[in-house]
């Protein structure tokens, strides 16, 4: 037998071959590459199992010992980088039970894949690493919101123009724009908490796509590995991959969000704004202008949205034309998922730091505030008065054009001009409206830019991230 033909035979489905692996085709099928980082999935799935096939008989307590003995030199060896990777290990999985063999022999290393396939393996794995990466994205979400609405209520003096169409509109406050971001975020938070169920289905004991016929017990599964439910059929649970479908769909929406706050600021942070200015650690200068500071974290942040929508569409169409059961074209769905994960975690923590590290320059703010950004404030005034929303609100526009025919300030056209245009107003008209402060305190209902609505904006993000 020639050695690649040897080389075959030693594959976990070698058997069935007689003739050579193509290497290309050997390196084609390979995943061990990028799925090696769950190596402590496997490891934690493989332990629970051995529990499962002691407690069916197929194991002695002393045999599952040895393999829990054996697994766990296996994972300090990744853990310690002194893992010896070999030609024929295709994945994690492979490699990982090629070297227990190593350790405990293979009489009874050959045993643990018994009434399991790498199907319901591979499963099994990424939903154990998947969960515990989620938890670390809600970690990273959360200290997002609380950085934001720790700043808006530091910063709710700074009143800015609120936009429509990128035109100035109304007065807001500067800690109602970041807030705003913030309760995006806030919703991401939430719609990432209610996937962790569906994460959380158990496939292990499913085998290849019938069931395992050793009565293994997959409720104590469940149990040791810390899933919320079983998969109820084992033809659905073991290729199913709408959890990470899921999570790239999540993520798109999470990264477009991220994406619209980057162009915010990116946008405030020009000279024609002025508003805000990022801090060193998240600029970067030009090779040829040195006067340049450029916005290039939430460039980047802008950016990265394409990449994770284009691994979900991706994905979406390796799935889509699949028939049932397990078919190799889902080994697409890791690098997607992995790629994913890291630049989503990477982009929330970047996010947090420049938000944290960023100043903003309120007197160019208030600066940039308009009398004819209180055109509304006009309409308001009369409303007050008695005089119907609609026609306040052609009188209101009347006196726009009449400040832009006499290249004037909305404040500075008299009050007996005002008279002219309706007889509802009274002396006070240019004290009670053409002030920005009093514009924004005025909304003071629940979802404005008042104080009182900054604080309970406040108040109502830092008690739901720590519900969550």
């Amino acid at each position: 037998m020639s050695g690649q033909e040897d080389f075959t035979k030693r594959k976990l489905w070698g058997g069935r071959f007689t003739g050579a692996t193509d290497p290309l085709m050997h390196q084609y099928n390979q995943s061990l590459s990028y799925d090696k980082r769950m190596y402590a999935a496997d490891v934690k799935g493989s332990i629970a199992h051995s529990r499962g096939l002691e407690k069916a008989g197929i194991l002695t307590q002393q045999e599952r010992q040895e393999i829990e003995r054996g697994l766990k030199q296996v994972e300090n060896e990744w853990k310690e980088g002194t893992f010896k990777i070999f030609p024929d290990d295709e994945d994690i999985h492979t490699a990982n039970e090629r070297r227990l063999s190593e350790i405990i022999g293979k009489d009874i290393g050959g045993k643990l894949h018994t009434g399991r396939s790498r199907n319901d393996q591979v499963a099994t794995d990424m939903r154990i690493w998947l969960m515990d990466e989620v938890e670390n994205i809600r970690g990273y979400l959360k200290d997002l919101v609380l950085v934001m609405a720790n700043r808006a209520e530091k910063e709710v003096d700074a009143i800015m123009p609120g936009y429509t169409h990128v035109q100035r509109a109304q007065p807001v406050r500067w800690s109602h724009l970041l807030l705003s971001h913030a309760h995006a975020f806030y919703a991401d938070l939430n719609r990432l908490s209610q996937l962790i169920p569906r994460i959380s289905t158990l496939p292990l004991g499913c085998a290849a796509l019938a069931g395992n016929p050793y009565s293994i017990d997959r409720e104590f599964l469940q149990q040791e590995l810390g899933f919320d439910s079983l998969g109820e059929n084992s033809m659905h649970i073991v290729p199913d991959r709408d959890f990470v479908i899921e999570f790239l769909q999540w993520s798109s929406l999470m990264m477009i969000h991220m994406s619209k706050m980057a162009e915010d600021f990116i946008i405030y942070s020009t000279a024609e704004f002025g508003f805000i200015q990022l801090s060193d650690a998240y600029s970067t200068g030009s090779s040829i202008m040195p006067q340049k500071k450029n916005p290039d974290s939430l460039e980047l942040l802008r950016g990265k949205s394409g990449r994770v929508f284009g691994q979900m569409a991706g994905f979406m169409m390796s799935v889509k034309g699949t028939p049932s059961t397990y078919n190799k074209d889902l080994q697409e769905d890791k690098e997607p998922l992995f790629d994913c994960v890291d630049t989503v975690a990477n982009s929330i923590r970047i996010a947090e730091g420049v938000i944290a590290t960023l100043a903003i320059n309120a007197d160019k703010m208030r600066a940039a505030l308009t009398d004819d950004m209180l055109a509304t404030d006009l309409a308001d005034y009369l409303v007050r008065k008695g005089v119907p929303f609609r026609e306040t609100h052609h009188i209101s526009g009347r006196a726009v054009a009449l400040a832009e025919k006499q290249k004037c300030n909305l404040s500075d056209i008299t009050f007996e001009q005002y008279r002219e245009l309706s007889d509802k107003f009274e002396p006070d008209v240019i004290e009670s409206v053409f002030n920005f402060e009093n514009s924004v305190e005025k909304r003071d209902a629940i979802g404005g830019p008042s104080r009182k609505g900054i604080e309970r904006q406040v108040q109502f993000l830092r008690a739901g991230v720590e519900k969550l």
